[in-house]
């Protein structure tokens, strides 16, 4: 099935801009480069934005009537957001998450001075040597692409289930499951059904493209359990605050366990977090990668392993992982001064 997408086609064509935002019909914003950007673009009337939201809902199968927003994957392979009245004001909007055909490695984004090339190699030696990887943004950061950006380093051999509500990684590896959360029907699953039924598939790592909810035990337990090298990503500012957060979600989980066994949980479980966030240019950077290194008490402990320097730069912090010995007996290899911010970077052979 074809959608005729109107006055958005030319929008949709243009691989310039990453999202397109339709608030009512004579008010359509984009993406442009990282940037936002009111357009020309409208619709005749608001019966021309219905016809279109009826098309989209139709092309899935999505009876309107039974509910108030919907999520989904176009014909093109772009994600979309509808949300109807009255959970709006008067009109329909649509937000369009456009499919990059071309994903992303980690030696793209050194290209694109996303990342240094430094934090890149140590990135591909966490990843391979199974390393458990929280990454960190806030909205429009870039978490999934990084993410998928990530995955390239796991090695074709091994088995991986991802879980997502709504599908956008696609691995490299032959190996690869996708689970899909599904919302509004008689058969409803969550992600935590989706995690839960996972650890029954042996899986050598699970990817969860986001934890919001009480599945955040599961994905805890998961990577303590014979599945280390999982990722997911969090909706958070910075390392600390995501660190808070994971706490958040376990205590709305309503675990019967106190702070300190939450702690205890989060510390012996994640390896690393990498905070990823978008500039005011629009260019989408990893700021911070912290390594979090067990408990001292009722605290976790953590160091920074890389850090933005005075020139914004994503440099050494000079701190040598406590994890290092054992992504080292993985078959790791950093070269000698790696954590000296003053030395140059070559590559172990």
């Amino acid at each position: 099935m074809k959608i005729d997408f109107g006055p958005l086609d030319a929008l949709i064509n243009d691989t310039s801009i990453t999202e397109i935002m339709v608030n009512s019909p004579d008010s359509v914003f984009v993406e442009h480069r990282g940037l936002l950007i009111e357009t020309s673009q409208r619709f005749i009337d608001e019966r021309a934005l219905w016809d279109l939201i009826y098309a989209i809902l139709h092309f899935e199968g999505k009876d309107q009537s039974q509910a108030l927003s919907f999520d989904g994957i176009l014909p093109n392979g772009s994600r979309y957001n509808i949300v109807l009245p009255p959970m709006t004001t008067k009109y329909p909007t649509l937000t369009i998450r456009k499919f990059q055909s071309q994903r992303m490695n980690l030696s793209d984004l050194v290209a694109n001075n996303s990342l240094s090339d430094k934090a890149a190699y140590f990135l591909s030696q966490a990843v391979k040597s199974k390393m458990n990887i929280l990454v960190s943004g806030g909205t429009g950061s870039g978490k999934t692409s990084f993410l998928q950006a990530l995955t390239f380093e796991i090695p074709a051999e091994e088995r991986i289930v991802t879980i997502e509500d709504v599908a956008e990684l696609k691995m490299p590896q032959k190996n690869w499951v996708q689970l899909l959360s599904v919302k509004g029907t008689p058969h409803a699953v969550t992600t935590r059904d989706c995690l839960v039924n996972a650890l029954r598939m042996r899986p050598d790592r699970i990817l969860v493209g986001e934890c919001r909810k009480d599945e955040t035990f599961e994905m805890l337990q998961a990577m303590n359990t014979g599945h280390e090298g999982s990722m997911t990503t969090i909706h958070a500012n910075s390392p600390q605050e995501c660190l808070t957060r994971v706490e958040n979600l376990l205590h709305m989980a309503k675990f019967d366990l106190s702070l300190k066994a939450l702690r205890q949980q989060i510390a012996h479980t994640v390896h690393f977090i990498v905070q990823v966030k978008r500039l005011t240019n629009g260019q989408r950077i990893v700021s911070e990668i912290m390594e979090i290194s067990g408990m001292e008490g009722d605290v976790i402990t953590r160091g920074p392993v890389f850090s933005l320097d005075a020139k914004q730069e994503l440099v050494p912090a000079g701190y040598v992982p406590r994890h290092q010995k054992t992504m080292q007996a993985r078959g790791a290899q950093f070269p000698e001064g790696f954590y000296d911010p003053t030395r140059a970077f070559r590559k172990a052979s």
